[in-house]
């Protein structure tokens, strides 16, 4: 009989979480959730957090020879998104001549290199977090593509991993 309680109990708290209403997603709200799953929140995809758990400097520093090493991913990814939020906050940001040196990777420099991806993303979530709706609709589409671009190079990532043979299919991608 306690079980059966114990069940309805359980049911109907379910039902009653299921028929709250969730609140409409709104434009804030959406930039957020693609910072933050490129970051460090797993939902669809692993985010950056899980894509380079666990690796030593001389993983990070892998590479198959014709593809780009993570350690070199997280590199580029921290120049690109530095970059657009120096912009964002209208100050200045570097500009390279050719893409290939944002690339540069030096292992020894690899939790640097962590510590920067999680500073510059922190950033840039507490940059949308604190923008007026006005300021939101002026800067949505530079967002949605640093999201889009985080998430492009985490695919390069969890398939470097793959490859070198130090991935773990339980972080959620077989």
């Amino acid at each position: 009989m306690r079980k059966y309680l114990i069940a309805v109990l359980l049911g109907v708290s379910i039902l009653a979480q299921a028929q709250q209403p969730k609140a409409d997603p709104t434009l804030k709200t959406v930039l957020l959730q693609g910072l933050r799953e490129t970051h460090n929140e797993k939902a669809w995809f692993v985010s950056e957090k899980e894509a380079v758990a666990g690796l030593t400097p001389e993983q990070a520093a892998w590479s198959d020879g014709k593809n780009h090493s993570v350690g070199q991913l997280v590199q580029h990814l921290n120049y690109w998104n530095s970059a657009n939020l120096a912009r964002l906050k209208h100050q200045p940001a570097p500009n390279v001549a050719n893409n290939d040196v944002t690339f540069a990777f030096d292992p020894t420099q690899w939790d640097v290199a962590l510590k920067e991806f999680d500073r510059v993303m922190g950033e840039l979530e507490q940059f949308v977090q604190s923008a007026d709706d006005t300021t939101l609709a002026k800067i949505a589409p530079t967002i949605a593509r640093i999201a889009q671009h985080n998430a492009y190079h985490i695919g390069e990532m969890v398939t470097s991993r793959k490859k070198q043979g130090t991935w773990n299919p339980e972080t959620g991608v077989k």
